[in-house]
C-alpha cells in the first residue's frame, strides 16, 4: 500500500510517501480501502513533535478515515466486505488502506459522502460529546463558539443549533463570520475589531454566554472567563492559538462557573482507562444520531479542498496558514 511515513519529528525531509507492507488484520478489526482521510491541525503538531501525544517512530499520521471495507477479522460480525464505513484510528490514516478496530468503525448511510464522513470521528463527535454529554446544553441557552469557521467551530455551531441553542460566533475575518452564519450562527463577532467580552455581554443583556466552546485557548479563553454567564460552562477543547491557558479558580468560584474537559480519544479507547460497554454503546448511538442529522440537513460538513496523498504537504500548509474554512482532506486512491 502507499502511506505517508514519518521517520523523524520536526524534520520535513524525514517525511515522505512510501510503498510499504499493509498492516496485519486483527481478529476484532476491519481492513478499509481509504477514500478520504481528514487532515487536522493535530496532525501538523504531531509531525512537528509539539502534540501532547508523541507516538513512536516511524509513524503514519491521520486519525479519521472513510472508505470501503475490504476484509473483516474472524471476530467481526457487524460489517462485511463492501460496506461503506468511517473509522477513528490512533494513527495510520494517511494511507491507501488502514486496519481499524470494529469498536471505532461506524456504518455510513447512503446520504453521507466520504469527505463529509471523515469529519465525524473527531470533529463532530467532540462537539456532540462536549455540548450534549458534558455541558448538558439546553434549548434556549446561548453558546459562544470561538474559531467559528474552522472544522471544530462549524461543527459546534451546527450541533448547538440542532440542540436548540442561540449561537454567537467569533472569528478573525468577515469571510469566516459569513461562513459561520451560513452554518447557522445567529450573531457574529470579529476578533480583530477589539475584544469580544463587552459585545457578548451586550448581546445577552449583561448575562453572558451559558456555554463557551473554545478550540483556541490562550488569551481567548482568558477573556471568555469574563463573559461566561452565572452557572455557565467553559469547554477548552483545543489550543490552536498555541498557548495553554491557566484557569484562575477564583473566577470560577464567584461566577459559579464550570470548566469542562473533553478528550474524545477516551471514548474511542485511546486513553489509559478502559471504556465501559455502556459508553461504547452510547458512542455508536451518537454516530447514528449525527448521521440522521446529516440526512435531515441539520449538519452540513464543509470540505474546502481535497488533495492526493502525494500532496499531503500542501494540505498541511493550508492548515498552517489558518485560512481554511471547514476542513481539508486527502484522497489516498487518487494520484497527483
Amino acid at each position: 500500500m502507499r502511506a505517508v511515513i514519518c521517520r523523524g519529528l520536526d524534520d520535513p525531509s524525514q517525511v515522505s510517501v512510501e510503498t510499504c507492507d499493509a498492516p496485519p488484520l486483527r481478529a476484532d478489526s476491519v481492513r478499509i480501502e481509504v477514500h478520504s482521510c481528514g487532515v487536522s491541525f493535530a496532525n501538523l503538531l504531531v509531525l512537528q513533535g509539539k502534540h501532547q501525544n508523541r507516538p513512536p517512530l516511524p509513524l503514519t499520521p491521520g486519525t479519521e478515515v472513510a472508505g470501503i471495507v475490504r476484509e473483516c477479522g474472524p471476530g467481526v460480525t457487524l460489517f462485511r466486505p463492501g460496506d461503506r464505513v468511517v473509522a477513528g484510528v490512533q494513527s495510520g490514516g494517511f494511507a491507501s488502506e488502514v486496519v481499524a478496530p470494529v469498536d471505532t468503525t461506524f456504518a455510513l448511510p447512503d446520504g453521507v459522502d466520504f469527505d463529509s464522513a471523515v469529519q465525524f470521528p473527531t470533529i463532530y463527535a467532540t462537539a456532540y460529546g462536549a455540548l450534549r454529554w458534558r455541558a448538558h446544553l439546553q434549548p434556549g441557552e446561548t453558546v459562544l463558539v470561538h474559531g467559528a469557521s474552522g472544522g471544530s467551530g462549524l461543527a459546534a455551531i451546527e450541533i448547538a443549533k440542532r440542540l436548540g441553542a442561540h449561537v454567537i460566533a467569533c472569528a478573525s475575518t468577515q469571510a469566516k463570520l459569513d461562513a459561520a452564519r451560513a452554518h447557522g450562527a445567529d450573531e457574529g463577532l470579529n476578533y480583530r475589531t477589539g475584544g469580544f467580552r463587552d459585545a457578548v455581554l451586550s448581546l445577552t443583556g449583561g448575562r453572558g454566554a451559558d456555554v463557551i466552546f473554545d478550540p483556541v485557548g490562550g488569551k481567548v479563553f482568558e477573556e471568555s472567563l469574563r463573559c461566561v454567564a452565572p452557572e455557565g460552562r467553559l469547554i477548552p477543547m483545543g489550543f490552536a492559538g498555541g498557548e495553554i491557558p491557566q484557569i484562575p479558580a477564583n473566577i470560577l468560584l464567584v461566577k459559579n462557573a464550570t470548566a469542562i474537559g473533553i478528550y474524545w480519544g477516551y471514548y474511542m479507547g485511546w486513553g489509559r482507562v478502559a471504556v465501559p460497554p455502556e459508553r461504547r454503546a452510547a458512542v455508536r448511538a451518537a454516530f447514528a444520531t449525527m448521521f440522521d442529522w446529516v440526512v435531515e440537513g441539520a449538519l452540513k460538513p464543509y470540505t474546502q479542498q481535497t488533495y492526493a496523498l502525494e500532496a499531503y504537504e500542501d494540505a498541511l500548509a493550508a492548515l498552517a496558514s489558518r485560512e481554511v474554512i471547514g476542513r481539508v482532506a486527502l484522497h489516498p486512491q487518487s494520484f497527483s
